[in-house]
């Protein structure tokens, strides 16, 4: 199974200590990666300190960021709520072109939500349970578009499609108790999708 992103873009601030985990000392950031359309993807990072200790900035002001899409689950006042973020295996100081590479491969844990926008874009939403090591498995929200969508809205659970596409950032509103809340949903776009053969 696969679980691959790239990222290229700009460091918003120093990474800051997340949490330690087998005594090995992890460090969050947010990487700031531009679209084609100016928008900004501000994208959260995970890396251990060992290979943040070994960043030489001195190849330029971005990071090329290498590793895989994480999710993990947690419980806040009684709400269980999905991260989303990159878990760094390389980190690299080089200036170039932004990039938001994704490839991610699974069966899907639930059935697609295909739906109209009101300008009539077609759209389908999917989770894919993408498998990690021992036994574990990343839930990660995936968009797709147009034919894809189409093709993406066929399928059921436990069929499995491989994405290929980048990792978004989106705000929206939440209504709430307190009143409105302003959060960031992360979510996978597809550029293009492989899909299981349609049985003859």
């Amino acid at each position: 199974m696969e679980n691959q992103i790239r990222l290229r873009g700009s460091l918003q601030a120093l990474p800051a200590f997340s949490h330690e985990n087998h005594e090995k000392r992890f460090y969050r950031f947010m990487l700031e990666v531009p679209r084609l359309s100016g928008a900004v993807d501000i994208l959260p990072v995970i890396a251990e300190e060992s290979i943040l200790n070994t960043l030489d900035l001195s190849g330029g002001e971005m990071l090329t960021v290498t590793g895989q899409i994480r999710s993990h689950n947690i419980r806040e006042d009684g709400v269980r709520h999905l991260l989303i973020f990159v878990f760094a295996a390389t980190v690299v100081a080089e200036d170039g072109e932004p990039v938001n590479d994704v490839c991610i491969e699974g069966p899907l844990c639930k059935e697609p939500i295909y739906r109209r926008t009101p300008l009539g874009r077609e759209i389908c939403d999917v989770m894919l349970a993408v498998p990690r090591a021992f036994r574990r498995a990343d839930y990660l929200p995936c968009i797709l578009w147009g034919t894809t969508a189409q093709l993406a809205s066929r399928c059921h659970t436990r069929e499995e499609i491989r994405i290929y596409g980048r990792l978004q950032s989106r705000i929206y509103t939440k209504l709430t108790e307190a009143g409105a809340e302003e959060r960031t949903a992360y979510e996978i776009s597809a550029l293009t999708a492989e899909f299981p053969e349609p049985e003859i």
